[in-house]
């Protein structure tokens, strides 16, 4: 889409051209592709490691690959974004170099022959979709002017419950509506729809951001923001140094949700760690990764998240008046309680007792309809799951100075990342000799620690009624 004469005149201090509510789903469309490489990795990457022969006490450590992208890559992409100036935009060549490290760990992933081929890979996987994450959040704060930065953000955590719901449910969705067969596995155990449903994301992945980026174009940065962006030092060095500086001048927001991010990250990493070996258990009683009941319980684990992403998707609108009336901080409390509880009831539900109703059916869920007390957990996690990927946002977004969006949208991701190395780095220890090696011990020590993150909640002020969440 091209530029308007009155967005190419804009002058600096001036409110943003207001974007319609189609532009602004235009805009965030990428995340559909990004999130749904997150939520095949989600999905798919324990069962992968399971196949390949993982320990259950390494799965934590052999996921390492995301949280140390993310420290790594986030708030220097982050800061150097914020410093770069090409024709193409500020943020636009990094969505662009991750779509496409994106896209081919995707297309590679299920081709792997040993566990080090697929850990190597995620580490590719993970360096494309941490170079995208944080620029794709800098862009709504550029394009945006604060009355539309909650739906902005709102709308992205809407495509990450809509795209994690496609990607989780993508394999039962190819053996229910396409007749692929469930059991059907390469030499190294991975399945025909593993390798299907991570084709479909690599493809989406480098789609999605090139529409994105076609049809909602960046702003042209100002005159000001020139001069500021061409007296700034371009080294490593200099770009450190100001990562440094921002996080000692990090506002009070920011720092009021650091513990809320530790109990919230390091919680669902054990949720994405366990939660299929803990349904294994407990709804198909099996432990053995190469039987079919296993391969069951991954397919309703897909169907579980799929389910509560569905539910997320739908309640990430439907959000945004409750968060406008009760405030971001609030609302975000109320949501991770709900999530904790669901987490803490997840693993006491037991095997099936009956048939899937026809609408499970349909959606290519009839495990999880078959196991309809799963639904109460699922909305928990929905709920939680939506507002993670909102509220946070919209209260950094008013708390933060709009020239240093983009390393402090980094630094942000460092407190979501730091969490999920610590979990790679401890919870290995925790589960061997605190909870018993028993997954569905972990998935209810998950829950109490999102109990924990909601607590912190009370502490967190809102950002002012202008950066509230607003359509118009």
């Amino acid at each position: 889409m091209a530029l308007s004469a009155p967005e190419a005149m804009r002058p600096h201090g001036q409110r943003k051209p207001h974007l319609s509510l189609l532009r602004i789903i235009e805009m965030n469309l990428g995340f559909l592709g990004l999130q749904f490489s997150f939520g095949l990795q989600q999905g798919n990457m324990v069962p992968i490691y399971s196949w390949l022969g993982a320990d259950e006490a390494s799965l934590p450590l052999l996921q390492l690959a995301g949280p140390m992208t993310g420290l790594l890559i986030q708030p220097l992409v982050g800061a150097l974004s914020d410093r770069t100036d090409t024709r193409f935009g500020r943020r636009t060549p990094y969505f662009l170099i991750g779509a496409v490290l994106c896209s081919l760990g995707l297309f590679l992933m299920p081709h792997s022959s040993s566990l080090l081929m697929a850990a190597s890979l995620l580490w590719l996987l993970d360096a494309g979709n941490n170079t995208t994450m944080e620029p794709y959040r800098a862009y709504v704060s550029d394009r945006l002017n604060p009355d539309q930065h909650g739906i902005g953000f709102l709308s992205q955590s809407a495509f990450t419950g809509l795209a994690q719901f496609l990607a989780f449910l993508s394999p039962s969705i190819l053996v229910y509506w396409f007749g692929f067969d469930r059991n059907a596995v390469d030499e190294h155990n991975i399945p025909t729809i593993t390798h299907v449903s991570f084709l479909i994301g690599a493809v989406l992945s480098i789609t999605t951001i090139g529409w994105s980026v076609l049809r909602v174009r960046e702003l042209p940065t100002t005159e000001e923001d020139k001069a500021r962006i061409a007296a700034a030092p371009k080294s490593l060095g200099a770009t450190l140094a100001e990562i440094g500086q921002a996080i000692v001048e990090m506002p009070k927001a920011m720092r009021q949700m650091a513990w809320m991010s530790l109990f919230q990250w390091y919680g669902f990493s054990i949720y994405w760690s366990y939660a299929s070996l803990s349904l294994a258990r407990s709804a198909f009683g099996t432990a053995d990764k190469t039987s079919a009941a296993f391969r069951d319980a991954v397919l309703t684990t897909q169907q579980l998240g799929a389910f509560y992403n569905l539910l997320g998707f739908i309640a990430a609108f439907a959000m945004v008046p409750v968060a406008r009336r009760l405030g971001a901080s609030l609302t975000h409390m109320a949501c991770l309680a709900l999530c904790g509880l669901g987490m803490v009831a997840l693993p006491g539900i037991g095997p099936s007792t009956g048939g899937a109703p026809a609408i499970f059916t349909a959606m290519a869920m009839p495990e999880l309809g078959s196991h309809l007390a799963l639904l109460i957990p699922a909305l928990g996690l929905g709920l939680g799951w939506a507002s993670i990927m909102g509220n946070p946002y919209v209260i950094l977004a008013g708390s933060i100075p709009p020239e240093r969006t983009g390393v402090y949208m980094g630094i942000f991701n460092m407190m979501i990342v730091i969490p999920m190395l610590i979990n790679g780095l401890t919870f290995g220890w925790i589960y061997n000799h605190v909870l018993g090696h028993d997954p569905r011990h972990a998935i209810t020590f998950a829950g109490g620690l999102l109990l924990c993150a909601a607590a912190t909640m009370f502490w967190v002020k809102n950002p002012n009624a202008a950066e509230t969440p607003h359509v118009a």
